[in-house]
């Protein structure tokens, strides 16, 4: 089942790595404390049910909403670049854990959440530098792809601007060498 991806513009590809401009889009975001796993599914469920009906639509009556993908997270922290990441934190970190709605939404039309620990928000447009793995997304994996990703923005003369945001793209049940994930970072 093919699931709707945020669009974007590619300024640099370099395989493994892209700098991606995005459009303006929507999110549906939560924040939950945990370990990154642990807060990974919370956050997961609990846009879920909000995207699958738990929402009061207009009219009252509530709306599915399509699947997109991937499913990001970034820890809470200060802004500190390109280090959040290797500094998680197995107890009492916090996650902000979102989906991008489909495109044709404004935060007039879409559904509103009935869960309050969900919220609505315009991301608006900005320049991502990124690099794609497959394999599970530990603690380690995280971190080297983070640490190489720095490598290359700084090899590229770019400069980061935020806390790194950890994106993935497949279900859990994927196998992990078929698995596409994304550390991403924004870039000025």
């Amino acid at each position: 089942m093919a699931v709707a991806e945020p669009p974007f513009s590619v300024s640099i590809s370099d395989t493994p790595f892209e700098v991606r401009d995005y459009p303006g889009f929507i999110v549906a975001e939560t924040w939950v404390e945990g370990d990154f796993d642990a807060a990974g599914r919370a956050g997961f469920r609990r846009i879920a049910s909000y995207i699958f009906g738990d929402n009061i639509a207009q009219g009252g009556a509530s709306a599915k909403i399509a699947m997109t993908a991937p499913v990001t997270m970034e820890p809470a922290s200060e802004k500190i670049a390109m280090t959040a990441p290797v500094t998680m934190e197995p107890e009492g970190q916090r996650w902000r854990v979102h989906f991008v709605m489909p495109a044709g939404y404004t935060l007039a039309t879409l559904p509103k959440p009935k869960d309050p620990r969900i919220t609505l928000r315009e991301v608006p447009a900005h320049r991502m530098a990124v690099v794609r793995f497959s394999g599970l997304t530990t603690q380690k994996s995280m971190s080297a792809q983070t640490a190489k990703l720095q490598a290359w923005i700084q090899a590229k003369g770019l400069r980061a601007a935020a806390t790194p945001q950890i994106a993935r793209y497949n279900d859990p049940f994927t196998l992990p060498w078929n698995r596409r994930n994304e550390m991403m970072l924004r870039v000025d």
